[in-house]
């Protein structure tokens, strides 16, 4: 527990704008495609945006710069403090899930900041993402601050403001088909080289069918799967994954009958089989990515499928690839 009563003055607000510099949208792409991803975060602590005085908001947000910037930016024109909790370098929902967007932190910050002595109301303004890991009620009780949520997207602030509520449609989480399509460079990306190397070795190995299974399983996992999610059928990401890598797998499923007419059937129905078993397996290992990024999934029923599907990925991934390897080199 920290000493109040040990910080012998009060840390300097920072001052901050509306407005995003180039370096901003630099840092932006950089997060996007998931360059130094630990490293996209700001000092936490109380910024100043515009000209605040005792009567201003109160706005409070990660130290995420895409969360934090997001924020700022959908405030011009305003006046206003942001209280900037330390989440290190992660957004509010999945700090919020995390524990680190939460009410410690919180009640941390606002005794750090001695933000009593900065503004004369008690009223904090969080993200509704972030209510998950917040006990308002303890909030209230251990700062004399009392919550109150806003809009889910900070984009809905100015309006928020002025009607001093948010309307149903405010209060209501949305995951569009743009929120998913900026998701898919992270992982392409963070896949790239290694899915390279894989189809490449397997080239020289297996030939072509089986390099382009490589790169077909990958892509559908990290590229395919987030454009699709709503419309694959169940409710969980890894069967969705199966699903979806199942789909993906059937065109080699049939080249192992077509493109190898001099096996025996029985040759071309374990290379068939092979890819059956692993390519959905991967796929859907690669789907499990996307359980923090959604509107989908909850903490709990994450840790839930985690524990009963994995084992039955690694053993179908394992059974196809032992199917391949033996009618791909054993011919």
């Amino acid at each position: 527990m920290i000493d109040i009563g040990s910080i012998k003055s009060r840390p300097e607000i920072i001052n901050t704008t509306a407005r995003l510099s180039r370096s901003d949208r630099w840092d932006h792409f950089m997060a996007r495609i998931g360059v130094r991803r630990s490293e996209h975060r700001i000092e936490p602590g109380l910024y100043a945006l515009g000209k605040p005085n005792p009567d201003s908001p109160v706005f409070v947000t990660s130290n995420y710069t895409l969360s934090f910037d997001a924020l700022r930016s959908s405030l011009s024109g305003f006046d206003g403090y942001i209280l900037v909790l330390d989440t290190k370098g992660i957004n509010v929902w999945c700090a919020a899930g995390k524990g680190t967007f939460g009410t410690n932190e919180i009640v941390l910050r606002v005794m750090i900041t001695r933000l009593g002595e900065v503004v004369r109301h008690r009223q904090l303004i969080l993200p509704q993402l972030g209510a998950p890991g917040v006990a308002a009620d303890e909030v209230k009780k251990r700062t004399g601050f009392w919550v109150e949520y806003g809009p889910v997207r900070a984009v809905d602030l100015p309006e928020y403001l002025k009607a001093k509520k948010a309307t149903a449609e405010m209060r209501q989480v949305r995951f569009t088909l743009q929120d998913r399509l900026v998701l898919i460079p992270v992982d392409v990306i963070r896949l790239l080289l290694p899915t390279i190397a894989v189809a490449a070795a397997l080239y020289f190995v297996g030939g072509l069918m089986l390099s382009l299974a490589v790169i077909a399983t990958v892509l559908a996992g990290a590229a395919l799967f987030p454009i699709l999610l709503p419309f694959l059928p169940t409710h969980n990401f890894s069967t969705k994954g199966f699903f979806l890598g199942g789909l993906v797998a059937l065109p080699f499923t049939l080249s192992a009958f077509l493109v190898h007419p001099g096996w025996m059937w029985w040759q071309q129905a374990g290379q068939a089989l092979g890819y059956l078993l692993a390519m959905p397996a991967v796929t859907a290992f690669i789907a499990l990515n996307f359980t923090g990024s959604s509107t989908f999934t909850s903490r709990s029923g994450v840790r839930r499928e985690m524990y009963r599907y994995i084992p039955v990925m690694a053993w179908t991934f394992g059974a196809g690839i032992l199917l391949t390897g033996i009618f791909t080199l054993v011919r």
